[in-house]
């Protein structure tokens, strides 16, 4: 009998419930080791903080206010091979005047290109994962009926070493890792992943101008396509085995042109 592959949860999860758990602490002034969030997908996880720590306002010594409140959570991947598994994600917030403001600390990519989920300029915390942390930001505030802001930032110490195995620096996103999710559950060994990645990156292209663009199934491809007609690998997208979904991609994007290349034998396959 084939084992059922454990799920595990995104680093927007961890996020999320990293927030959620400094919010209560900075307004409720509680000890909390853990929290439960709803999903986006409707389901409920129950997480352990590994880490909190509150900063007191040291100007006012006869009766300090908490200044800050920082909480982490230990990401869980599951059963699928992801290089964040067991990394901490942190969120750190404190009052301000008004408003809600979601930024990157240590860690957290900053977007330089163009074609991604976030603005150029913005820290690499995608739009589900805004959601699910401003969603907590504002049920706790309501809950305390706290009339002031909140500013939160999301860090992760391990990131920017991190980032390097993955696809950011290709993709314009400097200095650490992306907060991502949208269900905010990691399905292990999902073919999603990379297709999400693959439409990110045509996605990228199309939004710098290119109305033809050049893919590959893998290093060969990539390789011959600079020894043969010394073509810039920056502007190549792998496809892996998904050349057909690829297709369709560059299609629905409305490019007017592909090249596809690679080994014969793989393209047969």
């Amino acid at each position: 009998m084939t084992k059922k592959l454990r799920r595990g949860y995104t680093t927007g999860t961890c996020a999320q419930a990293a927030t959620k758990a400094a919010v209560t602490m900075l307004l409720g002034n509680v000890s909390v080791d853990q929290v439960t969030v709803s999903l986006p997908g409707k389901e409920v996880l129950t997480l352990k903080i590994a880490e909190a720590q509150k900063e007191f306002n040291k100007y006012n010594k006869s009766n300090p206010e908490i200044e800050s409140v920082s909480c982490a959570v230990r990401k869980d991947s599951g059963d699928d091979p992801d290089i964040t598994n067991g990394i901490l994600v942190y969120s750190k917030v404190s009052r301000i005047k008004s408003g809600i403001v979601l930024d990157g600390g240590i860690g957290v990519g900053r977007v330089t290109k163009p074609g991604l989920d976030q603005p150029v300029g913005n820290a690499a915390i995608n739009t589900v994962p805004r959601q699910m942390i401003v969603k907590e930001v504002s049920e706790v505030c309501h809950l305390f009926d706290f009339q002031g802001g909140i500013k939160v930032v999301i860090s992760v110490p391990e990131g920017e070493n991190l980032a390097a195995q993955t696809f950011n620096p290709r993709l314009g996103i400097k200095g650490g890792i992306s907060i991502l999710g949208t269900s905010g559950i990691v399905e292990p060994m999902s073919d999603k992943a990379l297709l999400d990645t693959i439409a990110v990156e045509l996605k990228q292209k199309r939004a710098e101008g290119h109305s033809i663009v050049a893919i590959s199934p893998g290093n060969y491809g990539l390789e011959f396509m600079k020894r043969t007609y010394g073509y810039d690998l920056e502007r190549s997208v792998k496809c892996s085995n998904f050349i057909g979904q690829t297709i369709d991609m560059v299609k629905e994007l409305g490019f007017s042109k592909m090249l596809l290349t690679g080994h014969i034998g793989k393209l047969i396959k």
